[in-house]
Protein backbone atom coordinates (compact mmCIF):
# COMPACT_ATOMS: atom_id res chain seq x y z
CA UNK A 1 0.00 0.00 0.00
CA UNK A 2 3.00 2.79 0.83
CA UNK A 3 4.30 1.93 -2.55
CA UNK A 4 1.50 2.52 -4.03
CA UNK A 5 0.96 5.70 -2.58
CA UNK A 6 4.52 6.73 -3.23
CA UNK A 7 4.59 5.84 -6.72
CA UNK A 8 1.10 7.75 -7.19
CA UNK A 9 2.84 11.10 -5.36
CA UNK A 10 5.65 10.51 -8.04
CA UNK A 11 3.66 10.63 -10.84
CA UNK A 12 1.71 13.32 -8.99
CA UNK A 13 4.93 16.05 -8.91
CA UNK A 14 6.74 14.43 -12.40
CA UNK A 15 3.31 15.85 -14.17
CA UNK A 16 3.62 19.03 -12.07
CA UNK A 17 6.91 20.04 -13.03
CA UNK A 18 7.31 21.92 -16.36
CA UNK A 19 10.15 22.22 -18.92
CA UNK A 20 12.47 25.26 -20.01
CA UNK A 21 10.01 25.75 -22.42
CA UNK A 22 10.74 29.76 -22.51
CA UNK A 23 14.45 29.54 -21.96
CA UNK A 24 17.08 30.92 -25.12
CA UNK A 25 20.27 29.11 -25.53
CA UNK A 26 23.47 31.60 -25.01
CA UNK A 27 24.11 30.69 -29.09
CA UNK A 28 21.04 32.34 -29.82
CA UNK A 29 21.93 35.50 -27.77
CA UNK A 30 23.77 39.13 -28.81
CA UNK A 31 25.42 40.16 -25.45
CA UNK A 32 25.02 43.59 -24.98
CA UNK A 33 28.09 44.93 -22.95
CA UNK A 34 28.05 49.00 -23.51
CA UNK A 35 25.00 51.70 -24.82
CA UNK A 36 25.41 54.98 -25.70
CA UNK A 37 22.30 57.30 -26.91
CA UNK A 38 22.33 60.43 -29.07
CA UNK A 39 20.00 62.91 -30.51
CA UNK A 40 19.51 62.98 -34.22
CA UNK A 41 17.50 65.36 -36.45
CA UNK A 42 13.68 65.64 -35.89
CA UNK A 43 13.50 64.69 -32.78
CA UNK A 44 14.62 61.14 -33.53
CA UNK A 45 17.43 58.78 -30.77
CA UNK A 46 19.78 56.86 -31.86
CA UNK A 47 20.70 54.26 -30.01
CA UNK A 48 24.07 52.48 -30.35
CA UNK A 49 25.07 48.72 -28.81
CA UNK A 50 28.50 47.68 -28.12
CA UNK A 51 27.66 43.48 -28.65
CA UNK A 52 30.63 40.82 -27.57
CA UNK A 53 31.37 38.32 -30.21
CA UNK A 54 31.83 34.96 -28.41
CA UNK A 55 34.17 33.71 -30.69
CA UNK A 56 37.18 36.58 -29.55
CA UNK A 57 36.28 35.95 -25.90
CA UNK A 58 37.15 32.49 -26.64
CA UNK A 59 40.23 33.06 -28.16
CA UNK A 60 39.32 31.50 -31.21
CA UNK A 61 41.23 33.36 -34.06
CA UNK A 62 39.26 34.57 -37.40
CA UNK A 63 40.41 32.85 -41.04
CA UNK A 64 42.99 35.48 -41.91
CA UNK A 65 45.10 34.39 -38.81
CA UNK A 66 44.72 38.04 -37.15
CA UNK A 67 42.77 38.17 -33.70
CA UNK A 68 39.12 37.99 -34.02
CA UNK A 69 38.04 41.85 -33.18
CA UNK A 70 35.91 41.12 -29.50
CA UNK A 71 32.90 43.52 -30.57
CA UNK A 72 30.91 44.30 -32.80
CA UNK A 73 28.62 48.14 -32.98
CA UNK A 74 25.68 48.64 -34.50
CA UNK A 75 23.38 51.33 -34.80
CA UNK A 76 19.41 52.12 -35.16
CA UNK A 77 17.14 54.96 -34.63
CA UNK A 78 13.76 55.17 -33.79
CA UNK A 79 11.31 57.81 -32.08
CA UNK A 80 11.70 56.06 -28.74
CA UNK A 81 14.24 54.02 -27.13
CA UNK A 82 12.03 50.97 -27.77
CA UNK A 83 11.19 51.43 -31.14
CA UNK A 84 15.09 52.21 -31.56
CA UNK A 85 15.42 48.79 -29.73
CA UNK A 86 12.88 47.14 -32.52
CA UNK A 87 14.92 48.58 -35.41
CA UNK A 88 17.72 47.23 -33.59
CA UNK A 89 16.71 43.26 -33.72
CA UNK A 90 15.94 43.57 -37.32
CA UNK A 91 20.02 43.85 -37.94
CA UNK A 92 20.81 41.86 -35.21
CA UNK A 93 20.48 37.69 -36.13
CA UNK A 94 20.10 36.89 -32.55
CA UNK A 95 18.09 37.87 -29.51
CA UNK A 96 19.31 41.17 -27.75
CA UNK A 97 20.47 40.21 -24.35
CA UNK A 98 20.56 43.34 -21.86
CA UNK A 99 21.73 41.81 -18.47
CA UNK A 100 25.53 42.09 -19.24
CA UNK A 101 25.00 45.50 -20.20
CA UNK A 102 27.65 47.80 -17.82
CA UNK A 103 27.91 51.04 -19.18
CA UNK A 104 25.47 53.91 -20.43
CA UNK A 105 26.85 56.31 -22.49
CA UNK A 106 24.57 59.43 -23.29
CA UNK A 107 25.96 61.83 -25.62
CA UNK A 108 26.34 65.76 -25.15
CA UNK A 109 23.53 66.92 -27.21
CA UNK A 110 21.01 64.38 -25.80
CA UNK A 111 21.89 65.32 -22.11
CA UNK A 112 21.17 69.04 -22.73
CA UNK A 113 17.77 68.01 -24.35
CA UNK A 114 17.08 66.06 -21.02
CA UNK A 115 17.90 62.81 -20.08
CA UNK A 116 13.93 62.19 -19.46
CA UNK A 117 13.68 61.58 -23.08
CA UNK A 118 15.17 57.92 -22.91
CA UNK A 119 15.65 57.13 -19.39
CA UNK A 120 12.62 55.96 -19.08
CA UNK A 121 13.28 53.04 -20.89
CA UNK A 122 16.58 51.66 -18.67
CA UNK A 123 14.12 52.16 -15.51
CA UNK A 124 11.43 50.70 -16.19
CA UNK A 125 12.50 46.97 -18.07
CA UNK A 126 13.47 44.15 -16.80
CA UNK A 127 16.67 43.18 -18.82
CA UNK A 128 18.56 46.23 -18.29
CA UNK A 129 20.26 46.40 -14.90
CA UNK A 130 20.06 49.79 -12.77
CA UNK A 131 23.63 49.15 -11.36
CA UNK A 132 25.03 49.49 -14.77
CA UNK A 133 27.59 52.82 -14.65
CA UNK A 134 25.95 56.01 -16.46
CA UNK A 135 28.46 58.47 -18.47
CA UNK A 136 27.85 61.66 -20.52
CA UNK A 137 30.06 61.92 -23.39
CA UNK A 138 31.97 65.12 -24.80
CA UNK A 139 30.70 64.70 -28.45
CA UNK A 140 28.64 61.42 -29.49
CA UNK A 141 28.50 58.28 -27.54
CA UNK A 142 28.73 56.27 -30.73
CA UNK A 143 32.05 57.55 -31.18
CA UNK A 144 32.93 56.22 -27.61
CA UNK A 145 31.75 52.70 -27.97
CA UNK A 146 33.72 52.34 -31.01
CA UNK A 147 37.35 53.21 -29.84
CA UNK A 148 39.79 50.73 -28.90
CA UNK A 149 40.97 48.90 -25.41
CA UNK A 150 44.13 47.44 -24.60
CA UNK A 151 44.26 45.46 -21.05
CA UNK A 152 40.50 44.67 -21.75
CA UNK A 153 38.82 43.12 -24.64
CA UNK A 154 36.74 46.07 -25.26
CA UNK A 155 35.76 49.68 -24.46
CA UNK A 156 33.00 48.79 -22.40
CA UNK A 157 34.79 46.58 -20.25
CA UNK A 158 37.59 49.26 -19.89
CA UNK A 159 35.06 52.15 -18.76
CA UNK A 160 33.42 49.70 -16.64
CA UNK A 161 36.82 48.88 -14.75
CA UNK A 162 37.53 52.62 -14.48
CA UNK A 163 34.36 53.23 -12.61
CA UNK A 164 35.00 50.18 -10.17
CA UNK A 165 38.13 51.62 -9.34
CA UNK A 166 36.38 54.65 -8.63
CA UNK A 167 39.29 57.06 -10.53
CA UNK A 168 37.10 59.75 -10.65
CA UNK A 169 33.73 60.29 -9.93
CA UNK A 170 31.25 57.57 -10.45
CA UNK A 171 27.55 57.13 -10.61
CA UNK A 172 25.26 54.07 -11.64
CA UNK A 173 22.55 54.67 -13.00
CA UNK A 174 19.90 54.10 -9.77
CA UNK A 175 21.83 56.61 -8.39
CA UNK A 176 21.14 58.90 -11.01
CA UNK A 177 17.62 58.18 -10.63
CA UNK A 178 17.59 58.69 -7.12
CA UNK A 179 19.21 61.76 -7.42
CA UNK A 180 16.74 63.26 -10.12
CA UNK A 181 13.87 62.38 -7.50
CA UNK A 182 15.95 64.79 -4.51
CA UNK A 183 15.33 68.01 -4.65
CA UNK A 184 17.95 68.21 -1.81
CA UNK A 185 20.79 67.53 -4.38
CA UNK A 186 21.35 68.20 -8.26
CA UNK A 187 22.93 65.13 -10.48
CA UNK A 188 26.37 64.68 -11.58
CA UNK A 189 27.66 62.47 -13.75
CA UNK A 190 31.11 60.85 -15.28
CA UNK A 191 32.08 62.87 -18.31
CA UNK A 192 34.29 60.53 -20.87
CA UNK A 193 36.53 61.54 -23.56
CA UNK A 194 38.45 60.08 -26.42
CA UNK A 195 41.99 60.05 -24.95
CA UNK A 196 45.29 59.01 -26.96
CA UNK A 197 46.41 55.40 -25.64
CA UNK A 198 50.03 54.32 -25.20
CA UNK A 199 51.82 52.33 -28.03
CA UNK A 200 52.56 48.96 -28.11
CA UNK A 201 56.01 47.76 -29.05
CA UNK A 202 56.19 45.49 -31.79
CA UNK A 203 57.95 42.20 -32.16
CA UNK A 204 61.00 43.59 -32.79
CA UNK A 205 63.49 46.48 -31.73
CA UNK A 206 62.42 48.86 -33.94
CA UNK A 207 58.89 47.74 -34.89
CA UNK A 208 55.87 50.06 -32.92
CA UNK A 209 52.26 49.93 -33.88
CA UNK A 210 50.67 53.17 -33.75
CA UNK A 211 48.82 54.31 -30.90
CA UNK A 212 44.94 53.66 -30.36
CA UNK A 213 42.17 56.09 -29.17
CA UNK A 214 40.69 54.59 -25.97
CA UNK A 215 38.12 56.20 -23.89
CA UNK A 216 39.14 57.16 -20.34
CA UNK A 217 37.54 59.60 -17.56
CA UNK A 218 37.50 63.40 -17.26
CA UNK A 219 35.95 65.52 -14.63
CA UNK A 220 32.13 65.20 -14.33
CA UNK A 221 28.57 66.84 -16.18
CA UNK A 222 26.69 68.90 -14.13
CA UNK A 223 22.84 68.53 -14.38
CA UNK A 224 19.76 70.42 -13.22
CA UNK A 225 17.11 68.06 -13.29
CA UNK A 226 17.01 66.06 -16.58
CA UNK A 227 19.56 68.59 -18.23
CA UNK A 228 22.90 68.88 -18.79
CA UNK A 229 24.37 72.33 -17.95
CA UNK A 230 27.92 71.80 -18.36
CA UNK A 231 30.91 70.68 -17.10
CA UNK A 232 33.56 70.02 -13.81
CA UNK A 233 37.21 69.51 -14.87
CA UNK A 234 39.73 66.98 -12.49
CA UNK A 235 40.86 69.75 -10.65
CA UNK A 236 37.19 70.67 -9.84
CA UNK A 237 35.81 67.38 -9.62
CA UNK A 238 38.54 66.21 -6.69
CA UNK A 239 36.84 69.16 -4.51
CA UNK A 240 33.09 68.12 -5.23
CA UNK A 241 34.69 64.91 -4.42
CA UNK A 242 36.25 65.85 -1.21
CA UNK A 243 32.68 67.91 -0.01
CA UNK A 244 30.49 65.20 -0.92
CA UNK A 245 32.88 62.73 1.20
CA UNK A 246 33.81 60.49 -1.61
CA UNK A 247 36.53 58.28 -1.52
CA UNK A 248 38.96 60.44 -3.87
CA UNK A 249 41.98 57.97 -4.88
CA UNK A 250 45.39 59.53 -6.21
CA UNK A 251 47.73 61.84 -5.06
CA UNK A 252 47.84 65.81 -4.21
CA UNK A 253 51.12 67.54 -4.75
CA UNK A 254 52.31 70.28 -2.49
CA UNK A 255 54.85 72.29 -2.86
CA UNK A 256 58.05 71.00 -0.15
CA UNK A 257 58.63 72.91 3.21
CA UNK A 258 62.78 73.89 2.79
CA UNK A 259 62.10 74.48 -0.92
CA UNK A 260 59.41 75.41 -2.20
CA UNK A 261 59.99 75.15 -5.99
CA UNK A 262 59.84 71.34 -5.67
CA UNK A 263 56.95 69.03 -4.59
CA UNK A 264 56.20 66.37 -2.02
CA UNK A 265 53.13 63.89 -3.35
CA UNK A 266 50.88 62.76 -0.83
CA UNK A 267 48.77 60.02 -1.56
CA UNK A 268 45.24 60.02 -0.06
CA UNK A 269 44.22 56.99 2.72
CA UNK A 270 40.75 58.28 3.50
CA UNK A 271 38.34 61.20 3.70
CA UNK A 272 35.23 62.39 5.21
CA UNK A 273 33.15 65.18 5.77
CA UNK A 274 30.20 66.70 7.40
CA UNK A 275 27.37 69.15 6.66
CA UNK A 276 26.30 71.91 9.24
CA UNK A 277 23.57 73.93 8.14
CA UNK A 278 22.36 77.46 10.29
CA UNK A 279 19.17 79.06 9.05
CA UNK A 280 17.80 81.99 11.06
CA UNK A 281 14.88 82.51 8.90
CA UNK A 282 16.41 84.71 6.42
CA UNK A 283 20.47 84.20 6.22
CA UNK A 284 21.72 80.95 5.28
CA UNK A 285 25.24 79.33 6.42
CA UNK A 286 26.74 76.09 6.12
CA UNK A 287 29.77 75.11 8.29
CA UNK A 288 31.67 72.14 5.96
CA UNK A 289 34.15 70.29 7.79
CA UNK A 290 36.39 67.60 5.68
CA UNK A 291 39.11 65.74 7.00
CA UNK A 292 41.90 64.12 4.76
CA UNK A 293 44.56 61.28 5.82
CA UNK A 294 47.01 60.88 3.38
CA UNK A 295 50.72 59.27 3.16
CA UNK A 296 53.93 60.63 2.13
CA UNK A 297 55.01 59.05 -1.08
CA UNK A 298 57.08 60.89 -3.02
CA UNK A 299 59.64 64.19 -2.62
CA UNK A 300 62.12 66.17 -4.70
CA UNK A 301 64.21 67.70 -2.47
CA UNK A 302 67.04 66.58 -0.27
CA UNK A 303 65.31 67.63 3.47
CA UNK A 304 64.56 65.51 5.98
CA UNK A 305 60.35 65.99 6.00
CA UNK A 306 59.82 62.98 8.76
CA UNK A 307 60.04 65.73 11.35
CA UNK A 308 57.26 66.53 13.07
CA UNK A 309 57.90 70.30 12.21
CA UNK A 310 58.12 69.51 8.67
CA UNK A 311 55.16 67.10 9.09
CA UNK A 312 52.92 69.69 10.36
CA UNK A 313 54.38 72.07 7.79
CA UNK A 314 53.07 69.31 4.99
CA UNK A 315 50.12 69.18 6.61
CA UNK A 316 48.76 72.79 6.46
CA UNK A 317 50.13 72.73 2.83
CA UNK A 318 47.65 70.06 1.96
CA UNK A 319 44.70 71.60 3.57
CA UNK A 320 45.32 75.02 1.61
CA UNK A 321 45.53 72.58 -1.42
CA UNK A 322 42.30 70.55 -0.60
CA UNK A 323 40.18 74.33 0.45
CA UNK A 324 41.41 75.57 -2.86
CA UNK A 325 40.02 72.42 -5.08
CA UNK A 326 36.51 72.68 -3.22
CA UNK A 327 36.15 76.33 -3.46
CA UNK A 328 36.97 75.77 -6.91
CA UNK A 329 34.14 73.47 -7.29
CA UNK A 330 31.90 75.66 -4.96
CA UNK A 331 32.61 78.82 -7.11
CA UNK A 332 31.08 77.22 -10.18
CA UNK A 333 28.44 75.36 -8.73
CA UNK A 334 26.67 78.69 -6.73
CA UNK A 335 27.74 80.69 -9.12
CA UNK A 336 28.24 79.59 -12.58
CA UNK A 337 25.43 76.89 -12.65
CA UNK A 338 23.13 77.60 -9.54
CA UNK A 339 22.93 73.83 -8.82
CA UNK A 340 23.13 72.22 -5.10
CA UNK A 341 25.45 69.19 -6.45
CA UNK A 342 26.98 68.51 -2.77
CA UNK A 343 23.38 67.41 -1.51
CA UNK A 344 23.79 70.04 1.35
CA UNK A 345 20.07 70.71 0.88
CA UNK A 346 19.74 67.25 2.25
CA UNK A 347 21.62 68.32 5.26
CA UNK A 348 19.41 71.41 5.94
CA UNK A 349 16.15 69.46 5.27
CA UNK A 350 17.43 66.98 8.04
CA UNK A 351 17.82 69.82 10.47
CA UNK A 352 15.31 72.50 9.63
CA UNK A 353 12.34 70.14 8.46
CA UNK A 354 9.63 73.04 8.55
CA UNK A 355 11.71 75.90 6.60
CA UNK A 356 12.35 72.73 4.38
CA UNK A 357 9.14 73.08 2.91
CA UNK A 358 9.49 76.90 2.18
CA UNK A 359 12.89 76.72 0.47
CA UNK A 360 12.77 73.57 -1.20
CA UNK A 361 11.15 74.61 -4.69
CA UNK A 362 13.69 77.73 -4.97
CA UNK A 363 16.55 75.56 -3.15
CA UNK A 364 19.25 75.90 -5.82
CA UNK A 365 18.93 79.57 -5.90
CA UNK A 366 18.88 79.86 -2.28
CA UNK A 367 21.85 77.93 -2.26
CA UNK A 368 23.91 80.78 -4.43
CA UNK A 369 23.45 82.91 -1.85
CA UNK A 370 24.40 80.86 0.56
CA UNK A 371 28.02 81.64 3.04
CA UNK A 372 29.76 78.43 2.98
CA UNK A 373 32.88 78.46 5.66
CA UNK A 374 35.20 75.28 4.80
CA UNK A 375 37.28 74.12 7.59
CA UNK A 376 40.04 71.31 6.69
CA UNK A 377 41.53 69.13 8.85
CA UNK A 378 44.79 67.39 7.26
CA UNK A 379 46.95 64.56 8.70
CA UNK A 380 49.77 63.05 7.20
CA UNK A 381 50.34 59.50 8.57
CA UNK A 382 53.39 57.77 7.23
CA UNK A 383 56.33 58.97 5.05
CA UNK A 384 57.37 56.14 3.79
CA UNK A 385 61.09 54.12 4.17
CA UNK A 386 63.13 57.16 3.75
CA UNK A 387 63.36 60.10 6.32
CA UNK A 388 65.17 62.00 3.84
CA UNK A 389 65.26 62.06 -0.37
CA UNK A 390 67.20 59.71 -1.77
CA UNK A 391 68.79 62.70 -3.48
CA UNK A 392 70.63 63.09 0.19
CA UNK A 393 71.25 59.20 0.27
CA UNK A 394 74.98 60.05 -0.52
CA UNK A 395 75.52 62.49 1.64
Amino acid sequence: MLKKIALLLLLFLASSLTGCWNRTEITDMAIVLGTGVDWMQEGRLSLTVQIAKPRAFAGVEAASGREEAASWVVTAEGKTIEEAAKNLAAKVPRKVFWDHCMILIVGEEMARKGMDLFIDFFLRSREPRETMWLMVAEGEARDFLETYANLEKTSAQALGSLNKMKTGYSVRLWEFAEMLGNKGIQPVVTRVEVKKGGVTPGPGQETRFPAHKQVGISGVGVFKGEKLLGWLDDYETSGLLWLKGESAKGAVVVPDPGEPDKGVSIAIRRNSSRVVPEYDGKNLRFAVKVKIEGDMVEQQSRGDLAKTEMIKILEKELAAEIKKRASAALEKAQKEYVADIFGFGEAFRRKYKKAWQELQDRWDTALAGAEVNLEIEANVREVGLLSKGAAALKE
